[in-house]
C-alpha cells in the first residue's frame, strides 16, 4: 500500500508544497517500502525548518529535525517535533547515526554545498538513504532566488557528480513540476529583473517566522493539486527529462 499523504498542517493545503511532498513519498517508497515496514529507522531533516515535512518522514522512522535558524525552531516544537540547531555542513551527530537523510530545498540554500553532502555521507550508516530536492537551472534565476537567499541552482547531471563525489551512489533521479514547467520558464524569461519585488512570507519581525510559500488564491490551488497529483502518479513510473526543480535518492 502506498505511503498515505496526510494533511495535517497548514502547509500540506498549499499545492507546491502537497506536490513535493507526494514526489518524495513515491521515491522514499521504492527506497526503504512504504508505511507498515515493522523497522523503525532513525530519520534526519536537515534544514527541516518549523518540523513541516517531519510528520510525513515519520512514516520512515523517528525523526530529528535540525535547522540552522532559531526562528522556526518554537514552532517546530510546539508541533511536538524534535529538533536540534545546528549547520547543513557541521552536522552535530557520531558517524554512521541515521538509516535516512532529507535535504529538502535546503542545499541550495549553503555556500559549502559539497561539505554539506559530505556531511549528511558521513551521519548516514552503510546503506543508508539520502534524499534531496532542488530547484533546476540556473537560467531560470529570478529575484525570487535571491529574497530566499539561494546559491544556485542544479542539473542533474550536475548533482549526480556533486553527490558522487562526496561518497554517495546515485538510485534515481528526475526532474521534478514537469507540467509547470512551460509556464515557470516563460514568466523568469520574459518577466523582466525587479529588485522592487517583494515576498509576502518575509516579515520585518526578526522573532515571526512565516513559512516559505508564496500564496496560491482558489480556484487555482485545487486546479493544482489535481495536477501535481497526475505529475506524481506518473514520475512513480518514469523519470521526466526536464522540469522547475530536481528530485533525487542516494545511498551510501
Amino acid at each position: 500500500m502506498p505511503t498515505p499523504v496526510l494533511t495535517v498542517l497548514e502547509e500540506d493545503k498549499h499545492a507546491w508544497f502537497a506536490g513535493r511532498t507526494r514526489a518524495i513519498l513515491k521515491f522514499l517508497d521504492a527506497e526503504l517500502g512504504p508505511t507498515g515496514s515493522l523497522q523503525r529507522r532513525k530519520v534526519l531533516d536537515v534544514g527541516g525548518g518549523a518540523g513541516n515535512m517531519a510528520h510525513h518522514l515519520a512514516h520512515y522512522g523517528d525523526v530529528i529535525n535540525l535547522e540552522c535558524n532559531p526562528r522556526p525552531i518554537p514552532v517546530a516544537q510546539r508541533r511536538n517535533v524534535t529538533t536540534v540547531q545546528g549547520a547543513g555542513d557541521h552536522l552535530p551527530f557520531p558517524d554512521e547515526t541515521f538509516d535516512l537523510v532529507a535535504l529538502l530545498d535546503t542545499v541550495e540554500h549553503i555556500p559549502d554545498e559539497l561539505g554539506v553532502f559530505a556531511e549528511c555521507a558521513r551521519v548516514l550508516k552503510p546503506g543508508g538513504v539520502l534524499i534531496v530536492t532542488v530547484p533546476a537551472y540556473m537560467w531560470l534565476w529570478s529575484y525570487n532566488d535571491e529574497i530566499n537567499a539561494h546559491q544556485r541552482r542544479y542539473t542533474a547531471n550536475e548533482l549526480r557528480l556533486k553527490l558522487s563525489l562526496s561518497g554517495l551512489r546515485v538510485s534515481r533521479i528526475s526532474y521534478n513540476n514537469f507540467f509547470l514547467f512551460p509556464a515557470v520558464a516563460a514568466m523568469r524569461l520574459l518577466r523582466p529583473y525587479n529588485p522592487n519585488l517583494k515576498s509576502p512570507h518575509i516579515h520585518d519581525d526578526a522573532d515571526v517566522y512565516q513559512v516559505d510559500m508564496e500564496p496560491i488564491p482558489e480556484p487555482l490551488n485545487t486546479i493544482l493539486h489535481g495536477v501535481y497529483w497526475l505529475e506524481a502518479e506518473i514520475l512513480e513510473r518514469i523519470s521526466f527529462p526536464f522540469g522547475v526543480s530536481i528530485i533525487c535518492t542516494a545511498r551510501k
